[in-house]
C-alpha cells in the first residue's frame, strides 16, 4: 500500500529541512555582517515569527522595507537558508529585510501559509514607525514556493488596495500547480525537481485538487494581471519551473506591468542558494540593485 501524500511530505520535511539551510560555502557571505532582530507578527492565520536584518548604521533612516519569503516547496521550513541573501540585500540595498517564518504544509495547508504571508506585509506596511523602517516604501520577494506566496500577496495587494509593493521578485516560482509536472521539462537529465517531489509539494499545499487553478494558488494562470507591482521576475535555464515563469513575465508585460526578466543559463532550480557561485551572486546583486532602484523613488 503507497504511503499517503501527507505521511510522503512529512518524510520530506525530516529528508530536505538540514541539506535546504546548507548555501554553499562561497555564498555566504561571511564578510557581512549580521544585525538581526527578532520580530512576532500577528495575523489571521496565527502568530509568525520573522527575522529582522538592518542595513548599516549610516544608512539614511527610516530605511525602505523588504519582506523575503523563503523557498522549500510549501513544505519545508527553513527561513535560515535565506540569511546569506538577507543580510547581503540590506547592506548593499540599503532597506531593512524582514525574512518570514511561514508556517507550511501538511500540518497548515493552503491558505494558512498564504494568509500569514500577507497579513505580515500588511502589518510591515501600516507599522513603520514603530519597527523603525518606512512602510509606504514596501518590497516583497521570494524563491521558490515563496516566489509564489509573493505573487499571491501582490494580487491580494492590489485587490483589497491596502499597500502598493514598489516591486516584487519573482525567483524561480512555481505558478502552474494545474499542469503535470511531468510536462514540465528540462534541457538536462536529472534536474534538481523530479515530477513526483513536484507532485507531493502541490498535494500537501493544495489537498483539494478543485482549489488548484484558483489565481491565488497558480498566478501564472491567471488572466487578470494589469495593475500589478512592477516585477524583477528570474528564472534558471534548466529548471523544470522556467517555462511558467518566462510566460509569466511575458504576461505581465502584456499586462502593461514594467517587467525585469533574466534567464540564467546553465544553472537549476535555486542555484541562489547552491551556485554556481558567479551565477548565484549576479541574481543577488540584480535583486538587490533592483530593490535600491525601486524603493529609493
Amino acid at each position: 500500500m503507497p504511503f499517503s501524500t501527507d505521511v510522503q511530505a512529512r518524510g520530506i520535511q525530516l529528508l530536505l529541512s538540514g541539506m535546504m539551510s546548507r548555501v554553499h560555502e562561497d555564498l555566504r557571505f561571511t564578510d557581512v555582517p549580521k544585525r538581526t532582530e527578532s520580530l512576532e507578527v500577528p495575523t489571521g492565520a496565527g502568530p509568525v515569527n520573522c527575522t529582522v536584518y538592518r542595513p548599516p548604521a549610516s544608512t539614511a533612516t527610516p530605511a525602505p522595507v523588504y519582506v523575503n519569503f523563503h523557498g522549500g516547496g510549501f513544505v519545508v521550513r527553513r527561513p535560515e537558508q535565506d540569511d546569506h541573501m538577507c543580510r547581503s540585500i540590506a547592506a548593499t540595498a540599503g532597506c531593512v529585510v524582514i525574512n518570514v517564518d511561514y508556517d507550511v504544509a501538511p500540518q497548515r495547508p493552503y491558505p494558512a501559509p498564504l494568509t500569514q504571508a500577507y497579513d505580515v506585509c500588511a502589518w510591515v506596511a501600516d507599522n513603520g514607525t514603530a519597527g523603525g523602517w518606512d512602510g509606504s516604501r514596501l518590497a516583497v520577494g521570494g524563491h521558490s514556493a515563496g516566489a509564489n506566496l509573493t505573487a499571491g500577496v501582490c494580487r491580494m495587494a492590489r485587490d483589497r488596495g491596502t499597500f502598493t509593493p514598489r516591486l516584487q521578485i519573482i525567483d524561480s516560482a512555481p505558478l502552474d500547480q494545474v499542469a503535470d509536472p511531468a510536462t514540465k521539462l528540462s534541457p538536462i537529465a536529472k534536474p534538481l525537481l523530479s515530477p513526483h517531489l513536484m507532485r507531493v509539494f502541490t498535494a500537501a499545499y493544495i489537498p483539494d485538487p478543485a482549489e488548484r487553478a484558483h489565481p491565488l494558488v497558480s498566478p501564472g494562470l491567471a488572466d487578470d494581471l494589469a495593475g500589478l507591482p512592477p516585477a524583477l521576475v528570474i528564472t534558471a535555464e534548466n529548471d523544470r519551473l522556467r517555462d511558467e515563469g518566462d510566460a509569466y513575465a511575458k504576461a505581465l508585460e502584456a499586462a502593461g506591468v514594467t517587467v525585469t526578466h533574466r534567464v540564467f543559463t546553465g544553472v537549476d532550480h535555486y542555484f541562489t542558494h547552491t551556485g554556481p557561485v558567479p551565477a548565484a551572486k549576479e541574481a543577488i546583486e540584480l535583486m538587490a540593485s533592483t530593490l535600491r532602484t525601486a524603493l529609493s523613488a
